[in-house]
């Protein structure tokens, strides 16, 4: 991939190492991705989106790159799925010792095991949130258990994990389920309670690891493996916000963007959820909507669910 100066193209005083509160770090890998193929060009196609992304975020009056976003080189190890992993697993040590607000965006999902492994070890009481359609805890599949099935066998074993939106998996993957803390997707579409379940089962210490395909795919096609009657933009808008309110969220990676050169949009949405994935972290909650209490109807967001209340007028 070509290596951009700044992220967004943010001015290079906001990008620098050691004045940067927050790290981004791409990882175009896509070594054992089953369908479509692609995933390796993710992280420029969203660093490409991003520079055409305004920087002001109306909905919290913040401008976030502000708090200084060091765009890190990308992590382009491929010579095995494990050497992968590792090196994922050390550069996110390394930016979290820093003391730096880590994030990564990739690739394929399989990553995210490296993620987690670095997340884990410094931080005591991790919970893993896991948004994806895919429940991808399969011990080893083709092989190798760094397989983008195996996302986060692991952290299961290792981490409080709670999966959100899943509607998609193998019967073998059912024994190593946790039934209270995985919310399916048919589920969450007759619970008008879903958000505040899942904040239930999350500690003090939340890492958000973000499959895009658990986005519906009629607003975000771009993935390996789109799923239909996923998440739509504004309700995982809310349910991140009172996350992000609620708890405190440490770190995030991003997944799975399989970039189409005749469907920007796609690209573009990844790139406006990762800022206000940002924004909600950094910005004062004073001058926010409060949605993680029981006024949350009064939310700009509350009536754009899918998940409506039965009592709604449409």
């Amino acid at each position: 991939m070509k290596i951009s100066k700044t992220y967004a193209g943010i001015p290079e005083e906001y990008g620098k190492l050691a004045s940067s509160k927050i790290v981004l770090i791409p990882v175009p890998y896509d070594g054992t991705s089953t369908w479509q193929k692609g995933a390796d060009k993710g992280p420029q196609a969203f660093l490409d989106a991003s520079e055409n992304m305004e920087l002001y975020d109306i909905e919290t009056d913040s401008e976030v790159y502000k708090e200084g976003v060091f765009l890190a080189d990308p992590i382009t190890e491929n010579a095995s799925p494990e050497a992968m992993v590792e090196a994922v697993h050390q550069t996110t040590k390394k930016f979290i010792n820093r003391n730096k607000f880590v994030t990564l965006f990739g690739g394929e999902h399989s990553i995210s095991i490296g993620t987690i492994r670095a997340f884990n070890e410094c931080f005591n009481n991790l919970t893993v949130l896991h948004i994806d359609a895919h429940a991808d805890l399969r011990k080893e599949y083709e092989g190798t258990k760094y397989n983008h099935a195996c996302a986060v066998y692991e952290a299961n074993s290792n981490t409080n994990l709670v999966q959100v939106g899943i509607r998609s998996m193998d019967i073998s993957e059912k024994r190593e389920m946790n039934p209270e803390k995985v919310f399916f997707a048919h589920d969450m579409a007759v619970n008008q309670d879903w958000m505040e379940d899942v904040i239930d089962q999350l500690t003090s210490n939340v890492f958000i690891t973000f499959d895009l395909d658990a986005l519906d795919p009629s607003i975000l096609p771009s993935t390996g493996t789109p799923e239909p009657g996923g998440l739509f933009y504004y309700e995982t808008l809310e349910f991140l916000k009172q996350v992000f309110e609620q708890k405190n969220v440490v770190g995030f990676d991003m997944v799975e963007l399989c970039p189409n050169e005749k469907e920007k949009s796609s690209d573009f949405l990844a790139a406006k959820l990762y800022y206000k994935m940002l924004s909600y972290k950094f910005a004062s909650n004073d001058d926010t909507y409060d949605i993680g209490n029981e006024s949350s109807e009064n939310s700009p967001f509350s009536k754009l669910s899918k998940f409506k209340n039965d009592d709604d007028d449409y």
